[in-house]
């Protein structure tokens, strides 16, 4: 009897830790349209496969002694997604509002030690008040422990955290460590100051979703990759980034074979080019023709959208797509698609997915307000994560590739495995309009009749045009390995990334590089 009676006991106190902060609580949740933190979890993980540690951890913090709930308002251990390992914590807002303590932040640490022990992903859901204040330093020791482990984790194991609440003050930095953050729109929001402080500071009235809502990430500061319309949008999503990833740094990505044949052809890529240099169109379209199936999964989609940056596959290999953006500001880089396609290139570089670069680019944004906000650094910030990636790099220039820009988009120069060109790329110094205008500035000068002027920039803009913006030159270097039908551009890519399969490549032995930050 005695034994029954103790495993009655262990079953109450489970279904007790369960129920987070009751009953009232769960259906507060619910009204907000937000799923609880086992909730979240069940929805993520393989059905049956979630391990959890630390159920019965409570708070030790005196002053809130008769307050106790068991997990202490964090929900963490372990399970699988599509059979593969992954470890989780989930806030539970039911419990004092989701806020961080001593021993809730150990539950945390716990997980993400075992994680990068055994080499498997760490999803953090998120949605917390911030540090249990009545726990004072020891809760700001807490996120301090987690910062760490986030830091020691990063390109050892991929790291995701979702926002499906409230992430203020400290709270955001561990998401902000983490290599892809997803929100919720309408119920999360992240922020280092709220609204009240803004106003008392600033003056500025702003509210919660204006301040940091997920919208404002995802659009302006680029510090959320992906917005879903609902918690199990966003659950999902994680679910399909997942399948992209490895498991950890000492590992390939997953291999997913498909059906979509390696030598198909696509007759519509010899026509989407147009022909007037100056017309835009949009890459996408070419993305989704060349990849396995037409599936792309694409990151930061809202932020910077005039570089393009996500996942897909060839012939089943995961690989890192980025391509310019014809369609918005004519693929220009500035400040903020230099930003966005080089920590996304890291990411790739540190996981060991290949990287496929689609090429457009007439160089970068000239202005004031670049040259103010370090255009310089930002675009070194690119170049440098290109020089440095060691994992397989293959390129195809499909029309301009101007200056500098030409360099830092995965040139032969940057270590650039295999570089193809389209029959359309035009790869030179500047654009033929502007080398025309320097180049014969003397003799323009020399000429009075406008007409007279205009007749002669245009002839020597196509002769400029007809001797260098087109892709024959670079490949007579060797810097163009072969320029390619458009329409084959698949088939080319599978065969690249084939022959690469074996690539070791390695960089100089040194604690860490000075990335231009």
């Amino acid at each position: 009897m005695l034994i029954q009676e103790k495993i009655k006991e262990l079953l109450d106190l489970r279904a007790k830790a369960r129920l987070g902060g009751g009953e009232k609580r769960i259906e507060s949740q619910h009204n907000k349209g937000k799923y609880t933190a086992r909730e979240r979890i069940e929805l993520l993980l393989d059905e049956g496969s979630f391990e959890e540690f630390d159920m019965f951890v409570t708070h030790r913090e005196p002053s809130l002694e008769g307050q106790q709930f068991l997990t202490d308002g964090v929900v963490t251990g372990y399970g699988t997604i599509d059979g593969r390992m992954v470890y989780v914590f989930a806030q539970d807002f039911t419990v004092f509002g989701g806020s961080l303590s001593e021993m809730y932040a150990q539950k945390i640490c716990k997980i993400m030690d075992k994680a990068t022990k055994t080499g498997a992903p760490v999803i953090g859901l998120n949605d917390s008040g911030g540090a249990r204040i009545q726990e004072g330093v020891k809760s700001l020791a807490g996120y301090a422990e987690v910062f760490e482990r986030n830091i020691l984790a990063s390109g050892v194991v991929p790291q995701i955290s979702a926002i499906f609440g409230p992430c203020a003050g400290g709270a955001v930095y561990s998401p902000a460590l983490t290599d892809f953050i997803i929100m919720s729109k309408g119920t999360s929001n992240m922020f280092l100051t709220g609204p009240k402080v803004v106003k008392t500071v600033t003056g500025e009235d702003v509210t919660d979703e204006e301040l940091g809502g997920a919208e404002v990430h995802a659009t302006k500061s680029g510090v959320c990759h992906f917005a879903v319309d609902s918690e199990k949008d966003g659950i999902l999503l994680i679910r399909k980034l997942v399948s992209y990833l490895p498991q950890n740094n000492l590992e390939e990505p997953p291999f997913v074979p498909n059906e979509d044949p390696v030598d198909r052809l696509d007759p519509v890529l010899n026509e989407i080019i147009p022909d007037n240099p100056a017309k835009p169109y949009d890459v996408k379209d070419v993305i989704h023709r060349i990849v396995d199936l037409g599936e792309f999964l694409e990151v930061h989609e809202s932020f910077a959208p005039n570089i393009i940056t996500g996942f897909a596959r060839f012939n089943g290999t995961a690989v890192g797509i980025v391509a310019n953006q014809p369609k918005y500001l004519a693929g220009v880089l500035d400040i903020n698609s230099s930003r966005k396609a080089a920590r996304f290139v890291r990411f790739c570089d540190a996981f060991n997915i290949p990287l496929v670069t689609l090429v457009d680019v007439p160089g970068f944004l000239p202005g004031t307000a670049q040259e103010y906000g370090g255009i310089i650094l930002h675009g070194a910030k690119l170049l440098f994560a290109y020089g440095e990636a060691t994992v397989p790099k293959v390129t195809v220039i499909l029309r301009k590739a101007y200056g500098g820009a030409y360099d830092v988009m995965s040139s032969k120069h940057l270590r650039g495995d295999i570089n193809y060109a389209w029959p359309t790329a035009e790869i030179a110094v500047m654009g033929p309009k502007g080398a025309a205008e320097i180049i014969y500035q003397k003799e323009v000068a020399a000429i009075s009749d406008p007409a007279e002027k205009t007749a002669f920039l245009a002839s020597k803009e196509e002769d400029y045009r007809n001797k260098f913006a087109n892709p024959y030159i670079a490949a007579n270097l060797g810097y163009i390995d072969d320029v390619i039908e458009p329409r084959n551009t698949r088939f080319r890519v599978i065969r690249a990334l084939q022959s690469l399969a074996t690539k070791k490549d390695t960089n100089l032995p040194k604690k860490h590089a000075n990335i231009p930050l």
